[in-house]
């Protein structure tokens, strides 16, 4: 299980557990699963798929203008960022984006 805070300059949008996520780094898209090496990476504008896992997730609701809850186990979130970095240490990801447009999932 990786725990991962995903910030714009804004706000936080989502914040919980995740099986994976894919992100478009500024080599090519890669993917981060549970003990992943550390790394801090530029991000292109691109799709970031996340998949949640088990336990509690919290996410930005556009539409009430709040922090929601929600828990379901893989959960496929995918949004579009105009780029941003992603930091992971320890099964923690910080991931730092402007320009978010969500796909489907969270709103």
């Amino acid at each position: 299980m990786i725990n991962i805070s995903v910030l714009t300059p804004e706000k936080e949008v989502f914040y919980g557990s995740i099986e994976s996520i894919k992100v478009p780094g500024v080599q090519g898209e890669f993917q981060v699963l549970q003990n992943h090496a550390p790394i801090v990476s530029a991000l292109n504008a691109g799709k970031v798929t996340m998949v949640t896992a088990k336990g509690e997730y919290k996410y930005y609701d556009n539409e009430s203008g709040s922090i929601k809850a929600a828990a379901e186990v893989g959960r496929k979130i995918n949004f579009e960022i105009s780029g941003g970095f992603i930091e992971v240490l320890n099964n923690e990801i910080a991931l730092l984006v402007r320009g978010v447009k969500v796909l489907n999932g969270v709103s």
